[in-house]
């Protein structure tokens, strides 16, 4: 059956589905910070309410002891796949406001762009995949697949609670496979099919010099200095070139296969512009690629770090603590807790004797995901995309992190598909964070077909390939 009629219904309805991408846009929905839990609530009732209108069942909030996520399913295909559709409704915080051209949650049209907090990361892609689902069921009152909605509302603070949900909730999560609104496209003009992500450790850690702030002048040069040691501790991190200059941590690294090297080098890219177009400077690993420090390889940054006197005007002291947010990025092969363990031991060994250290786990450890490259969901994928822009896809991996997709398959031996519309200059966790208006119509388009190719498969037949696929993956 052709789903030339969805896509049109879709396409007609643009102005419409703006306009509700931006009510959901205005909540504030920051999960990481507990002033903005009106804004939480009032995404959840969005969702809720608008399950609840196409018409969906089952529709509730999934609670793990956190932030819940929001469900609602579909059972209306007998013998066909049964498909997770994932979004996740919390955002960053907005901050700094500042830097903001227009307010992070009043969405604003300029350029063919929507700018809001949000708008990229994931709100945007995710509207695309419930709109299509809305979409089969009021045209042509069935979809071509058994659908279960999962919006997830910790993603932005490392899905702590979701494997509680997972417990909890198990038996009404079985599907065969899930397709994730998050993880977008890596380039405008070239279709890609993402098949893999980093995944990721975060830690904060905290160092205590003497007992209470001290004077510069009659302490200065005699004591410890808290920022300075933190400084020193920071610094060890990585090597003059860019390099993790952690052996422990770097030796749970598995060697690059020249399979995923060639895979990566399929894309093109221009290092040069990558950098220079967000007014950086090159820095990392000399021996691999860009693409290839981004994707395959781990990365260590600090996130934030603070410590002393930072308000208007002078104030000499020395500082008695500081403190730093750290985020490992790891690749397929390195362990969640075997990474932190490593890393951990390296702010131990590096802090200095009499300095007292305290490290805090962020509880977000998240393994690397892998799809198989013939499993179903990239197979149809390619076909949906070869058949929309006439280009053979390139298979990619992201540097990001999306838990969700090691967790399920994890804990319900289900493979993601990450198939979002944003694209990587959308200022993602940034000010000024963007949606662009001609992805709206891309994915719309997209996603459809998407789901109607996998409609052509029986569940049993899905099964069978995925089983074969995740045999023959290396």
């Amino acid at each position: 059956m052709s789903t030339d009629n969805i896509v049109r219904h879709l396409l007609t309805r643009n102005d419409e589905i703006i306009d509700r991408l931006c009510s959901f846009l205005r909540m504030p929905s920051v999960s990481t910070d507990s002033a903005y839990v009106q804004g939480m609530r009032d995404a959840q009732s969005f969702l809720l309410d608008w399950l609840t209108q196409m018409g969906l069942s089952n529709v509730q909030l999934l609670d793990g002891g956190g932030h819940p996520a929001v469900y609602g399913d579909w059972n209306g295909a007998p013998g066909r796949p049964t498909v997770i559709i994932y979004g996740h409704y919390d955002v960053m915080p907005p901050d700094p406001l500042e830097a903001w051209v227009s307010p992070p949650f009043e969405p604003t049209i300029r350029n063919g762009r929507l700018y809001a907090r949000g708008a990229s990361d994931v709100k945007g892609s995710t509207v695309i995949a419930l709109e299509t689902i809305a979409a089969f069921l009021k045209v042509r009152g069935c979809c071509p697949v058994n659908i279960k909605i999962f919006l997830e509302g910790e993603e932005e603070s490392g899905s702590p609670s979701l494997r509680t949900i997972v417990r909890r909730y198990g038996s009404l999560l079985r599907a065969d496979a899930m397709i994730s609104a998050d993880g977008g496209r890596v380039s405008p003009v070239v279709p890609t099919i993402n098949v893999g992500s980093r995944g990721l450790v975060e830690l904060e850690f905290s160092i205590r010099t003497a007992d209470k702030d001290l004077h510069s002048g009659r302490y200065g040069g005699a004591v410890r200095n808290a920022t300075h040691e933190m400084a020193r501790i920071i610094s060890s991190l990585h090597d003059e070139r860019g390099a993790i200059a952690i052996p422990e941590l770097m030796a749970l690294v598995p060697p690059l296969s020249n399979e995923a090297r060639a895979q990566t080098a399929k894309l093109a890219f221009d290092e040069a512009q990558f950098v220079s177009e967000v007014g950086a400077q090159a820095y990392g690993e000399p021996s691999f690629s860009v693409r290839e420090q981004l994707t395959l390889r781990p990365s260590l940054d600090v996130n934030g770090m603070w410590g002393g006197y930072i308000g208007p005007g002078a104030k000499t002291i020395v500082p008695n603590s500081a403190h730093a947010k750290l985020s490992l990025r790891i690749v397929p092969g390195q362990d969640p807790d075997r990474a932190f363990g490593a890393l951990k031991s390296h702010l131990l060994a590096a802090c200095s004797p009499g300095v007292n250290m305290a490290i805090e786990d962020l509880g977000s450890g998240s393994p690397a995901f892998s799809l198989p490259t013939r499993h179903p969901l990239v197979l149809a994928a390619q076909k949906v995309l070869l058949e929309m822009t006439g280009q053979e896809s390139v298979l990619v991996r992201l540097g990001a992190t999306v838990p969700i997709t090691a967790i399920f398959h994890d804990m319900l031996g289900v493979q993601t598909l990450m198939f979002g519309f944003n694209l990587p200059d959308e200022d993602v966790h940034a000010p000024n964070e963007f949606f662009y208006l001609a992805s709206l119509a891309q994915g719309l388009s997209a996603w459809p077909r998407l789901l109607e190719e996998l409609g052509k498969l029986d569940a049993d037949e899905f099964q069978f390939m995925t089983r074969d696929a995740e045999k023959t993956s290396i």
